[in-house]
């Protein structure tokens, strides 16, 4: 007689819970020791020794430094994803950051690897695979926060990677070909709020940007007159930047941030090499489109001002996201089950944050829950885990009980979500355009 969903649950939440202090140690070992994206040598180190112990098979290496890890199942009607991220920002204050890279996990992405761990432990010699009618592979995925742009566009110079971020590898790398549903979790702050966590939540997108102002040395102090100033024409250029805000409307969500990483090279040498990095944000891609032809126009107006040249290089940065309703409707249910109705939301506010799940959800159904634990402010010095069992534990449970609900019964409720979703774009399409985006 098959068993039945709820007490594969049960089976999962008792196996997690047995394993709950290796979880939460996994999560803290992790958040001590972060790094950047592609650079997550001794994060996926850790994972890796999680899967050993368990007698996992897996693949390193995937996008530089990722792991996968398979879970057969009875039989293989649909094979859904649980993924989590290995990569940490950079927050250099932060009382666990690397004092190297300034690297910090303000982000969560600890909390991702720890509860991926719990599903790993729930579906170890508990009986729960043989009775689901889906494979599920778990993923810990690199390099989701889009920083040191710069660095990511050599290492796409030098052919090992062409997106800047860990899932769009995963899509071109051909990882996620076979998956038919993708699941995840993000940590948040709901500190003082009645909901404690979401069914999930959704983002906007965004396009990365180079920008390099090209001008002439001279001697700053006795000809500056022989010189052409890039670091005026920056300067220039994000005023005029600036100056393109009011034609923002706000239903697009438009977000643009500049940082510039290089503003010459000696004091006493007019600046002729000069490099800003920004994104720009927005809740459609017409709308970051439309918002980055203005930001160009911008930047190439300081050069023209001062006689420099302005070179912009324009990156594939992450698509909004679009989450499946279906998986909204699974994640409540369990989340309702797990922490209770009254501290279980549906969907979250809209965040002007971006992730690259997004692109993954033009391709196939996804969800990803927002679950709070998280004290203090993101890619800040003050962030912290303030509540492990809600970080850590909570997101395990919910991640393998809508896997359960997915692949239980013949896989009906799965296969059915499946038909219900209709992609914005094929594998191809986002490749070339999205992927294929020109400078």
């Amino acid at each position: 007689m098959p068993v039945s969903r709820q007490e594969l649950k049960e089976r999962a939440f008792a196996a997690i819970d047995q394993n709950r202090d290796k979880i939460i140690a996994l999560g803290d070992s992790i958040f001590a020791e972060p790094e950047l994206g592609f650079k997550e040598v001794k994060t996926a180190a850790k994972i890796k020794k999680v899967f050993e112990e368990l007698g996992y098979e897996y693949q390193d290496g995937a996008a530089i430094t990722g792991v996968i890890a398979p879970r057969k199942g009875k039989e293989s009607k649909m094979k859904v994803a649980v993924m989590g991220e290995l990569d940490a920002v950079v927050a250099p204050g932060h009382r666990c950051a690397d004092p190297k890279t300034g690297a910090a996990h303000s982000c969560g992405h600890n909390c991702m690897i720890a509860a991926l761990s719990g599903v790993a432990y729930a579906l170890k010699d508990t009986g729960i695979m043989e009775e689901l009618s889906g494979d599920i592979v778990l993923m810990a995925v690199p390099a989701e926060e889009y920083v040191e742009i710069g660095y990511r566009n050599e290492l796409k110079k030098e052919g090992k990677i062409y997106f800047l971020g860990g899932k769009p590898e995963f899509i071109r790398l051909g990882y996620l070909d076979d998956v038919d549903v993708l699941l995840m979790q993000h940590s948040a702050n709901y500190e003082g709020e009645q909901k404690r966590a979401y069914a999930g939540g959704e983002t906007i997108g965004f396009l990365g940007k180079l920008v390099h102002y090209i001008g002439k040395e001279a001697h700053a102090g006795g000809a500056p007159h022989l010189g052409i100033n890039a670091l005026n024409a920056a300067q220039i250029g994000l005023m005029a930047v600036n100056a393109q805000r009011e034609t923002f409307q706000d239903k697009d969500h438009i977000r643009v941030h500049p940082i510039m990483t290089k503003g010459g090279d000696l004091v006493n040498v007019v600046p002729a090499d000069v490099c800003i990095e920004t994104y720009v944000r927005g809740g459609s891609v017409e709308a970051i489109f439309d918002a980055s032809a203005k930001v160009d126009r911008a930047f190439k107006a300081g050069a023209d001002a001062v006689g420099a040249k302005c070179e912009i290089t324009n990156l594939p940065g992450y698509l909004p996201t679009d989450f499946s309703k279906d998986l909204y409707d699974l994640n409540y249910e369990n989340l309702k089950m797990i922490i209770g109705e009254e501290q279980a939301g549906y969907q979250a506010p809209l965040s002007t944050a971006s992730g690259d799940l997004g692109d993954v959800s033009h391709i196939m159904p996804c969800i990803q829950a927002s679950i709070g634990g998280a004290v203090g402010v993101f890619h800040s010095e003050n962030f912290e885990i303030g509540d492990k069992e809600l970080a850590y534990i909570v997101p395990a449970k919910l991640l393998v009980a809508t896997a359960i609900d997915l692949l239980a019964d013949g896989a009906k409720t799965g296969l059915a979500v499946k038909a219900n979703f209709r992609p914005k774009m094929t594998k191809q399409e986002y490749l070339t355009v999205w992927g294929g985006m020109k400078e």
